[in-house]
C-alpha cells in the first residue's frame, strides 16, 4: 500500500469514529434527559423568589436590626422612657356586652363545627379548615397584635358560661371547685399547645372537616370542663394556651384600654410593647411557652425546605406524605422549641455573665416578653400567601356551608385566583411585605428589650455600659433570627 492510500485510509477511519463518537453523544443525550436523577426544583413562587437579590434582602434586614440596637444603646435613657410613656387618649365608651358577644362567637363556632360534620368533605369547599387554620388561627394572632384583647370578648366559653350561671343561679366556672396547683405554672397550656401543633403539622389530615370538627369539639368541651373545675379566669390565664396566647399578643398592641370606675372603657394610643411593662417576670413555664409558640411557626417553615426533607432522608421531589415523617415531624416541634429555647438562655446567661448582672432568671422572665413581636411578625410573613388564597375558598365555602347550593353572599360562582404568585410583580410585593414584617417585628423587639432592661436597671452605678453588654447577646440573636426567617422563606421548599 502506498504512503498515500495510508493517509486515505487513515483518514476515512478517523471520520467513521467520529461518526460514531456523534451518534453515541445524539443517543445518549435524550436518555440521559429521560432518566430519573436527583434534580434540584422550587414550584411558581419560590422559583420568582429565588430570582430575587434574597442576599441583600438578608444583609439589610439583619443590618437595621443591629444599627437599631446600637442606636438606643447611644441614645439617653429618658428618650427611651419618653417614647413608652407617651400615650394619647381618647373619650370612654360604653363597654361592649362581652358575654353576649362570647355567646355570638359560641354559635358562629358551632355552625361551623356542624358545617365539617354535615357540609362538603372536600377542605376548599368546607368553611370550617379556612376558619380555623387560616381566619383565627392566623389573621386573629395578627388581629391582636393591631387591635388589642380581643379574644377577652371573643372566646366561646364565657357566654355560655354566663348563660348557665343564669340559668342555674349559681357561680359555675366563677369559683373554682379545686385550685390548679402553682407548681403546674403554665404547663397546661404548653402541653395543650403542643398537641395543637402536632394536629397542625403532623397528623395525617388536619384540614379533613369531619376530622377537624371532632378536635375542636373535644377541645371545647375539655377546657370548658377544667374552667367549671379550676376556675373560668384561672384555667383562661393558665390551661388553654390560646387565652395565653392571645392576652400576651394583645400586650403588644398599640391599642389599649382601661376601665373607669363608671365601667366605660377609655381607649388609648401608645408605642407597641408599651402594655408588656404591665406584667411581672414569667416563670420557666411561662417563657417555654412563648418559645414554644414561635418556635412552632418556625418549624412550620422549616419542615418544608430542602434543608430539613434532606436531613430526615426525604427526596423533596418524590415527597412520600405525611404518614412517612410523622416521627420526625414530632421531634421536629421538640428540637426547633430546644434550639429557640438554648439560643435564648444562651444569649441571657452570657449576657448576665458580660455585664455582671444576678440574679438571671429575673432578666430571662422579663426579656422574654421582647419574643412577642417576633411572634406576630413570623404570623404575617409566613402565612401571608395562605391568607391570600384561603380567604377567596373562605368566602365561596361561607356562601353554601352545607353543600345544599346555597349562595348566602353571592360568591357561588366567584373563582379562586392565585394569579399574583405566578407574576414577578406579585412576588416581588409579597416578599416585599414579609421582609418589611420580619425587620420590623425584630427591631420592635429589640427597642423593647433595651425598653425592659433599662426600667429595671434605672439608677444603678454604670448601668448605661452594663445595659450594652446585657443586651448585646440578645441582639445577635435577633440579628441572626432576622437572617433566619427571611432565608426560610427564600429558600427552595416544597
Amino acid at each position: 500500500m502506498s504512503a498515500i492510500e495510508g493517509s486515505e485510509a487513515a483518514r476515512m477511519m478517523e471520520e467513521a469514529r467520529n461518526v460514531r463518537v456523534w451518534a453515541a453523544l445524539c443517543l445518549a443525550i435524550p436518555l440521559a434527559c429521560l432518566a430519573p436523577v436527583g434534580a434540584l426544583a422550587h414550584g411558581a413562587e419560590g422559583g420568582i423568589v429565588l430570582l430575587l437579590p434574597t442576599g441583600y434582602y438578608l444583609a439589610g434586614a439583619a443590618f437595621v436590626v443591629a444599627i437599631t440596637f446600637l442606636l438606643f444603646s447611644l441614645l439617653p435613657d429618658g428618650f427611651t422612657r419618653w417614647l413608652y410613656a407617651r400615650i394619647i387618649r381618647f373619650a370612654a365608651v360604653a363597654a361592649p356586652p362581652g358575654a353576649w358577644i362570647s355567646l355570638a362567637s359560641f354559635l358562629a363556632m358551632t355552625v361551623m363545627v356542624l358545617a365539617g360534620f354535615f357540609g362538603s368533605r372536600d377542605p376548599l369547599l368546607n368553611p370550617l379548615p379556612a376558619v380555623i387554620w387560616t381566619l383565627w388561627w392566623v389573621c386573629l394572632t395578627i388581629a391582636h397584635g393591631l387591635f388589642g384583647h380581643l379574644w377577652r370578648v371573643l372566646n366561646p366559653w364565657s357566654g355560655p358560661l354566663h348563660l348557665l350561671r343564669r340559668l342555674v343561679k349559681r357561680p359555675v366556672g366563677a369559683q373554682a371547685l379545686l385550685p390548679l396547683p402553682a407548681v403546674l405554672g403554665y404547663l397546661p397550656a404548653l402541653v395543650q399547645f403542643y398537641a395543637f401543633a402536632w394536629f397542625e403539622l403532623v397528623d395525617l389530615s388536619p384540614s379533613d372537616p369531619a376530622r377537624l370538627a371532632i378536635a375542636v369539639s373535644l377541645y371545647w368541651c375539655l377546657n370548658l370542663l377544667a374552667m367549671l373545675v379550676f376556675g373560668e379566669a384561672t384555667w383562661r390565664m393558665r390551661g388553654e394556651p390560646f387565652s395565653l396566647f392571645f392576652f400576651l399578643i394583645a400586650k403588644l398592641s398599640p391599642i389599649g384600654f382601661y376601665r373607669t370606675p363608671e365601667r366605660r372603657l377609655c381607649l388609648f394610643l401608645c408605642w407597641p410593647g408599651k402594655q408588656l411593662f404591665d406584667l411581672l417576670p414569667l416563670s420557666v413555664s411561662g417563657m417555654a411557652f412563648i418559645l414554644l409558640t414561635l418556635s412552632t411557626v418556625t418549624f412550620d417553615g422549616f419542615s418544608r425546605t430542602f434543608v430539613w426533607l434532606s436531613a430526615i432522608g426525604v427526596n423533596p421531589l418524590e415527597f412520600p406524605g405525611r404518614s412517612a415523617v410523622m416521627l420526625s415531624s414530632s421531634l421536629g416541634i421538640l428540637l426547633a422549641f430546644a434550639a429557640l429555647a438554648s439560643l435564648f438562655a444562651l444569649s441571657v446567661v452570657l449576657g448576665c455573665w458580660l455585664s455582671g448582672t444576678r440574679p438571671m432568671l429575673p432578666v430571662a422572665g422579663r426579656l422574654i416578653h421582647s419574643i412577642i413581636p417576633i411572634s406576630v411578625a413570623f404570623q404575617l410573613s409566613h402565612y401571608l400567601t395562605l391568607v391570600l388564597v384561603e380567604m377567596q375558598n373562605l368566602g365561596v365555602a361561607v356562601s353554601d356551608p352545607f353543600a345544599r347550593g346555597w349562595d348566602l353572599l353571592g360568591l357561588a360562582d366567584h373563582h379562586v385566583t392565585t394569579s399574583f404568585l405566578f407574576t414577578f410583580e406579585g412576588v416581588q410585593a409579597i416578599f416585599n411585605t414579609q421582609t418589611a414584617a420580619i425587620a420590623l417585628g425584630h427591631v420592635v423587639a429589640v427597642i423593647l428589650a433595651h425598653a425592659l432592661m433599662a426600667e429595671s436597671a434605672a439608677g444603678t452605678p454604670g448601668h448605661k455600659r452594663r445595659l450594652f453588654w446585657l443586651e448585646l447577646p440578645f441582639a445577635g440573636l435577633m440579628v441572626f433570627y432576622t437572617a433566619f426567617g427571611l432565608w426560610l422563606l427564600s429558600t427552595p421548599r416544597i
